[in-house]
């Protein structure tokens, strides 16, 4: 009984269209562009990293990985298997839909790159930063392919949620101070391990929830500015605490030689709090003049 395109493609978006996945959004967006009408999913089964499980009209549709049609016991024709080969051998992957426990078709995913990602990466480089990866849940061809293809340090790939954990912390205890940016659920738990964790707006909540910064304008275009601000913050502070220590040495040098009194050391002590307030907001101000300028 074979079914077409159009009807694969809706069981696999009425599956997919609670989720905030990229993958679970290119699903239903595609959808969206056919004009394909939805049945409403109440009960669905989300597996963390491997797929989803729902029904409706008395048929139990599974959507996600062949790891993950693997462990629900669904068997992978030589035909389905031909053709992951072939899309992975593309650099692509396939999403399968089975139906009462039968696979019925697959979806291929052709990974897009962000248009400003290769200017980030760049900017990320002149900063300074070293180490930059790629950490996923897909098989290794579409991963290796879209590392080469934005000049990725290293890659990782068909890593499950706990063992983005995992590998954070192992970052970490060989000394490295690991930035994880993360939009999904599956990257919630690394997000919370690593040292800083970015998300985006539009992201997953868990993810934003998780998130130290979140990006509100949906894109990476200012992940560069982070690391700038963060450095700006850094720099003032230690120039503020030698600004610190230095009136405190005036003071007691003042209260010594000078005689100064109470009323002469709270004079001063107000003047350089000032100041140093002026100087602990020039990234504020630097930045609203940016904005300004936007």
């Amino acid at each position: 009984d074979e079914i077409g395109e159009d009807e694969i493609l809706s069981y696999a978006a009425a599956a997919e269209q609670r989720l905030t996945h990229p993958i679970a959004r290119a699903i239903v967006k595609k959808a969206d562009e056919r004009h394909l009408n939805l049945p409403d999913i109440s009960d669905a089964n989300y597996k963390i990293g491997y797929g989803v499980t729902v029904s409706f009209n008395n048929l139990i549709i599974k959507v996600g990985s062949a790891r993950f049609m693997t462990l629900e016991g669904i068997a992978l024709s030589s035909r389905i298997e031909e053709a992951i080969r072939d899309s992975q051998e593309k650099g692509d992957s396939l999403v399968m839909v089975a139906i009462n426990d039968q696979i019925k078709g697959a979806i291929e995913m052709q990974s897009q790159v962000r248009p400003e990602v290769e200017q980030i990466i760049t900017g990320l480089r002149q900063r300074g930063i070293q180490q930059i990866a790629i950490v996923s849940g897909d098989h290794k061809q579409p991963t290796q392919k879209l590392a080469e293809t934005l000049g990725m340090d290293n890659y990782f790939y068909e890593v499950l949620p706990q063992d983005k954990a995992s590998l954070v912390e192992q970052l970490q205890k060989a000394g490295h101070k690991v930035c994880f940016v993360g939009d999904g659920i599956n990257d919630a738990i690394a997000m919370k391990k690593a040292n800083v964790s970015i998300s985006l707006r539009g992201a997953s909540s868990i993810a934003t929830d998780m998130a130290q910064v979140v990006l509100m304008d949906g894109t990476l275009s200012r992940l560069c500015d982070i690391f700038d601000i963060s450095k700006q913050l850094n720099t003032n502070l230690e120039h503020s605490l030698l600004f610190w220590a230095g009136y405190g040495v005036f003071n007691l040098t003042a209260a010594s030689l000078l005689r100064f009194g109470i009323l002469k050391s709270t004079l001063v002590l107000g003047i350089v709090f000032g100041l140093g307030i002026g100087h602990a907001m020039l990234p504020l101000r630097q930045l609203e003049q940016e904005n300004r300028k936007i």
